[in-house]
């Protein structure tokens, strides 16, 4: 799965490097731990234009009673997004792609109760993309929608590289810049080759290192979270 990852470039870079024609006005805090349940940025066609905008983080189904049911949708196996109810109609029109400077994830260690969380980012050190679905919800009272809907997203999810397998049996699915164009459009239809896209990205892409498990903590957000981990844990195998 993926709950935590960083957010800390800013909305223009983010904007210019997805070539988004608009941006919203609402600007996020930049966060070295973004968690479940917050807002995030996310990149969307809507209108005809690609937009950077910010959504709820925990996918909210039309259908659903409440926005607590978002608490445990953060993420959407890559295998059952085609069929899944709660996923299925926004495979099919409302994709997005989750921008995010690195991510989370955390390893067993022998002999310690404690997991081991590790930082993995990018080689070059440009943003990553995850695939994303985002969907719309008002309250069912609400008949003549005159209330915001709440716009939501999850990210997808599926089998690791061979790096990542070291730590965790999933990953983010994350798109290259060829494949974002089919990926927004919500007129593509082709559901077939939409899940080809959906593949992991090469082990070469990537670099990963443990970091201190301050990062449990979710009210801490600084730049210090990914900074290698003083003790040298689990880094013979994955360093």
């Amino acid at each position: 799965m993926c709950g935590r990852f960083v957010s800390s470039s800013p909305p223009d870079e983010l904007a210019k490097y997805f070539d988004v024609e608009a941006v919203a006005e609402s600007v996020l805090e930049p966060s070295f731990n973004v968690a479940p349940t917050q807002d995030v940025y996310v990149v969307v066609e809507s209108g005809g234009l690609r937009r950077l905008d910010t959504f709820h983080w925990g996918l909210v189904p039309f259908w659903a009673k409440d926005p607590s049911t978002g608490n445990k949708m953060i993420n959407a196996r890559v295998e059952s997004i085609a069929e899944k109810s709660a996923y299925k109609r926004a495979f099919q029109k409302r994709r997005c792609i989750i921008p995010a400077d690195g991510f989370y994830e955390w390893k067993k260690v022998p002999g310690q109760k404690a997991k081991q969380p590790y930082f993995i980012h990018r080689v070059d050190g440009e943003p990553m993309a995850f695939a994303g679905l985002w969907e719309v919800w008002r309250p069912a009272e609400d008949t003549e929608r005159t209330s915001d809907p709440l716009r939501s997203c999850t990210i997808i999810t599926g089998r690791p590289n061979e790096k990542v397998a070291e730590i965790h049996d999933r990953m983010p699915v994350m798109l290259p810049p060829s494949a974002w164009g089919a990926w927004l459009d919500r007129e593509n239809d082709d559901l077939d080759a939409l899940g080809k896209l959906l593949v992991p990205v090469p082990a070469s892409l990537l670099e990963l290192h443990p970091v201190s498990r301050a990062v449990n903590n979710v009210q801490d957000t600084g730049p210090e979270l990914i900074e290698p981990a003083p003790d040298d844990v689990g880094q013979d195998t994955l360093l």
